[in-house]
């Protein structure tokens, strides 16, 4: 008998969950799947969108393709690899690949990249230092919009210098100003990060040929103990925690605490205001993070709710106390990583391959450390401002009724980012002809629709990826970034029938552990983490390091060798595995399990006992 061909289903073949059917379709027009689409492979990016989306937070993963894709396509020149095609069903977000394959447009990418990719690696650090510039000047002109207003009379003053322009024009400009800032950050998100993984990816290309028997998790090894901003908001959590021993004040931080009551209590006392002092120190700017990976308006930023680093503070000061090293390994992975470079080196045979691997390693060393670090200032803390100044919208027009009497201002995210410009245009309009909008009536109804579909999405799991399988995976940005290679498709097909005990995943960083699987599968359920628990997740990021003290090891749904949580992982010592393409769905919360960081494999030990069945006796 033949084997039944497993395969992914055709987009063709999803259907938007019953009852969901307006909601979908308020997703713009080009994001929505159409038949043509069934001849093209697709995956999840369930790295960046773990989570249903709703309609507004949509122009999170819009302008970053819309970015992505020219500074591919069109600034750098990318040989082989484009943009990133995107659609979106029941609120997932699946992408694909625009691969160039016609030889003769290879060669002529080549030479265009080449003297581009080239400028900017002989240039990087002053180009960087420029782009930090951009960047922080970007962020305050972002702070110095007004919040939106409508005075009921232009002031006097105003009118008596002769202005022309009408308070209600102001809304149309902050707003417009907001969306043109966000789309612009994007741009500068992506001058650097494709050149960036290119050079990793050289000198990953060349271990490769060099060393056919090297491990993926080697190589990456060879770039670890990085410094990078995204790592210093856990570094200031420390230094907070620290202060707390010195200070006298750290009997204050406990489990389950009353962050207000807190506060209140310190500032009552001398080493409790010094110790206020020090946190402003550390919010402005290094709490402009937010608990997810910045790509939701609901994960709100550190700055705006200290529940992450005041979870993490009793652990850290307990560690403290106790006379725990509680820093990075930095030091080691340095000096493991120099070893590695080190002994790889000798077994190359010619003094000019040895030459060529000096200077991609060189290189792979000074561009790294910006794969993390722009995550700081373009995911976190632009886009956790960007979020906020279109609450100050949704305050404006909860104020006029337009979310209706329970309505509340986080309303405004479940408008598409078009539909809200009409609400804007609807309240000038109103304002200025002294009529009531027509708002107050239209949206509430499309909100609560809303409101229920993102809900029911959240209930039903989406396939990791979609249509026909291809032969091979070749973007190696795909393969390392989001860990999908025809051998993970292979694993993420079975079902669990060929071992139901066994997933794997790439290899992130080494060490055995067997521990509870804690499943999480958004933010809001980090706190259900336990002292020793693995974290069994889609993905997690940078920003939730001050949850890597409870844990023992990690594994993902999705990522490759270099995803972000593979980065984390090494640079914090934590075994992990990646990509696993269905953890969270085969590990049930509470199994006893078995990660190996070292061979990419995770065992299921023991299973969660069903709850057992009614016994009925014979009458």
């Amino acid at each position: 008998m033949t084997k039944t061909q497993k395969g992914f289903p055709l987009p063709s073949s999803l259907t938007v969950v019953p009852g969901t059917e307006a909601a979908q379709a308020a997703y713009p027009y080009y994001t929505q799947f159409v038949p043509e689409d069934d001849g093209k492979f697709w995956f999840y990016n369930s790295m960046h969108f773990p989570e249903p989306m709703h309609h507004f937070d949509m122009i999170t993963a819009e302008a970053a393709y819309v970015a992505m894709g020219a500074f591919n396509t069109r600034v750098h020149v990318l040989p082989t690899a484009k943009g990133v095609d995107h659609r979106i069903i029941n609120g997932r977000v699946y992408i694909g690949g625009v691969v160039v394959t016609d030889p003769d447009e290879i060669a002529e990418r080549v030479g265009e990249f080449q003297q581009r990719a080239f400028w900017y690696y002989e240039n990087w650090e002053s180009l960087y230092d420029q782009w930090k510039d951009k960047m922080k000047a970007l962020i305050a002109e972002a702070q110095a919009l007004p919040t939106p207003s409508l005075p009921d009379y232009e002031p006097l003053a105003t009118f008596k210098e002769g202005n022309a322009v009408a308070a209600s024009h102001s809304l149309l400009d902050i707003y417009q100003k907001q969306i043109e800032g966000y789309h612009r950050m994007w741009h500068h998100h992506f001058e650097f990060l494709l050149l960036g993984y290119g050079a990793y990816m050289t000198f990953f290309d060349f271990c490769k040929k060099a060393f056919p028997e090297i491990s993926d998790q080697a190589i990456s090894r060879m770039v670890a103990g990085m410094e990078a901003e995204i790592f210093r908001p856990d570094e200031e959590v420390k230094r907070l925690a620290r202060r707390a021993v010195e200070l006298g004040v750290d009997h204050h931080f406990t489990d389950s605490v009353n962050i207000d009551q807190v506060l209140a209590d310190l500032d009552k006392v001398s080493g409790g205001k010094d110790w206020l002092a020090e946190l402003e120190v550390s919010r402005n700017p290094w709490f402009n993070v937010s608990s997810g990976d910045g790509f939701y308006h609901y994960h709100r930023s550190w700055q705006d709710d200290l529940s992450m680093p005041f979870a993490a503070l009793p652990g850290y000061i307990e560690k403290i106390k106790a006379g725990q090293n509680i820093e990075r390994p930095t030091e080691q992975l340095i000096a493991e990583r120099e070893a590695l470079v080190r002994d790889y080196r000798e077994l190359l045979d010619t003094e000019e391959d040895k030459a060529t691997y000096d200077q991609l390693i060189e290189l792979a060393h000074r561009v790294f450390p910006y794969v993390e670090g722009h995550k700081f200032y373009c995911e976190h803390w632009y886009t956790n401002l960007f979020f906020n100044k279109i609450r100050e919208f949704g305050r404006l027009l909860l104020a006029h009724g337009f979310f209706g009497p329970d309505g509340v201002e986080e309303d405004v995210f479940h408008l598409t980012r078009y539909e809200l410009e009409a609400a804007i245009q609807d309240l000038m309009l109103s304002w200025g002809v002294g009529a009531e909008p027509r708002g107050p009536q239209h949206w509430p109804p499309i909100i609560a629709t809303r409101k229920a579909a993102i809900a029911e999405w959240a209930r039903h799991p989406t396939p990791p990826a979609l249509g026909n399988v291809p032969d091979a995976i070749d973007d190696p940005a795909i393969n390392m970034l989001w860990g999908i290679t025809r051998e993970n498709l292979d694993s993420w097909l079975d079902d669990g029938s060929e071992n139901t005990n066994e997933l794997k995943g790439f290899a992130a960083c080494s060490g055995v552990v067997e521990g509870t699987a804690r499943v999480v599968k958004s933010v809001s359920e980090i706190s259900r983490l336990e002292q020793g628990d693995i974290l069994v997740c889609q993905v997690t990021n940078p920003t939730w390091s001050p949850i890597f003290q409870k844990i023992s090891a990690a594994v993902s749904d999705i990522g490759g060798s270099m995803s972000h949580m593979a980065i984390v992982a090494r640079e914090y010592g934590l075994p992990a595995v990646v990509g696993t393409g269905t953890a969270t769905l085969r590990i049930k919360d509470g199994q006893r399990i078995r990660v190996d960081g070292g061979r990419g494999i995770v065992t299921i030990l023991d299973d969660v006992a069903p709850a057992a069945e009614p016994v009925l006796e014979d009458a």
